[in-house]
C-alpha cells in the first residue's frame, strides 16, 4: 500500500523528475513532491492525491456531455469547478504556504493563481482538453486551446477576454503596457515548478524561515542549474545561516554566470568578506 514520502525521498524523486526532459515532466507529481518535502506533517501520499485528481475529473465528465463548442466545454468545466465545487482564490490568507501545496488546494479548495491554474490544467487534460499554464506577468493564468484560445483566470473563477487581459496587464504595469502574443504563450512544467518554488521562497523569507528558503533555492537549481540569481540568493541565505563555504561557492558561481548584473559589485564585496572568514576557518 502506498505510504507518505519523507522529505529526503521526496527530494530524491524531485531530482529525478528535474533531470527529465521538459516534455516528460509530470507537473502534478512535481507539485506534490514539493508538498511532501515542505509539509511532511501532512503525510502526503502522492498516489492518493493523483487518484483524487482523477476522481475530480471523473465527477465532472458527465457534465461536459453534449457540449457544442470548446467555449461551452470550458464554461461547463468552470461552472463545476468554481461554482459547484467551490475552488477559489484564498484572498483572506494569500500568503499561507498551504496555498502552494497541491494536496492542500485539493482538500481546502483554496489556493493562489499558480496552484489553482495547475489544478485546472491537470483536470482539463484528464477530460481530454488541450490545456496549459500561462505565466502571465503578475498573475498566473490557464488556457484551453481548440478552435481558438480560451484564457481562464482560476483565481477569479472566470474566463478572460483579450480586453480583460490587457486591463489586468495595465493595472500591474501601467497604462502603456501592451498585450502581445508572447505574454499568453504556454509555460512549460519546469518553469511552472520553478515559479511555484519562487513563490514559496518569498513566503519563507517573510517568515524568516531561512532553511526552508534555501530548500526552495536547491530545487529551483535542480530545475534550472544555470539560474544565476538563484545562486546569488542561496549564497546570501547561506551567509545569513553562517555557512560561509557554501555561500562563497554560490556567489563565485553567480559572478561567473552574471558578471555584469547590477548586483555584481555588491556580491563581490560580500564575497571578499566570506573568503576571509573561510580562510580563518581553515
Amino acid at each position: 500500500m502506498p505510504a507518505p514520502l519523507d522529505p529526503g525521498t521526496a527530494r530524491d524523486r524531485f531530482r529525478a523528475l528535474a533531470d527529465a526532459p521538459d516534455s516528460s515532466i509530470d507537473l502534478a507529481l512535481g507539485a506534490l513532491l514539493i508538498a511532501c518535502e515542505d509539509e511532511p506533517e501532512s503525510q502526503v501520499v502522492v498516489e492518493a492525491e493523483l487518484d483524487a485528481l482523477e476522481q475530480l475529473a471523473d465527477g465532472i465528465r458527465p457534465h461536459l456531455q453534449g457540449a457544442v463548442s470548446d467555449h461551452d466545454l470550458v464554461s461547463r468545466l468552470n461552472t463545476c469547478l468554481f461554482d459547484e465545487l467551490g475552488f477559489e482564490g484564498n484572498r483572506d490568507d494569500y500568503y499561507d504556504p498551504r496555498n502552494s501545496f497541491l494536496n492542500a488546494v485539493l482538500e481546502r479548495r483554496r489556493g493562489i493563481p499558480i496552484t489553482l491554474c495547475l489544478l485546472y490544467v491537470e483536470v482539463a487534460r484528464r477530460l481530454g482538453l488541450d490545456a496549459y499554464g500561462v505565466g502571465f506577468p503578475g498573475h498566473f493564468l490557464a488556457k484551453v486551446v481548440g478552435d481558438s484560445e480560451i484564457i481562464v483566470d482560476a483565481f477569479q473563477g472566470r474566463t478572460l477576454t483579450r480586453d480583460d487581459c490587457t486591463a489586468q496587464l495595465r493595472s500591474a504595469f501601467g497604462p502603456n503596457a501592451e498585450l502581445t502574443p508572447k505574454l499568453l504563450q504556454a509555460t512549460g512544467p519546469r518553469q511552472i515548478l520553478a515559479r511555484m518554488l519562487t513563490n514559496l521562497k518569498q513566503i519563507y523569507l517573510q517568515q524568516r524561515r531561512l532553511e526552508s528558503a534555501v530548500a526552495c533555492c536547491d530545487r529551483i537549481l535542480l530545475l534550472e542549474p544555470e539560474a544565476a540569481l538563484e545562486l546569488r540568493d542561496r549564497g546570501m541565505l547561506y551567509q545569513a545561516l553562517e555557512c560561509f563555504g557554501p555561500a562563497a561557492d554560490d556567489l563565485e558561481r553567480f559572478l561567473l554566470l552574471a558578471p555584469a548584473h547590477e548586483s555584481a559589485q555588491q556580491v563581490q564585496t560580500v564575497l571578499a568578506g566570506l573568503r576571509g572568514r573561510v580562510a580563518k576557518l581553515n
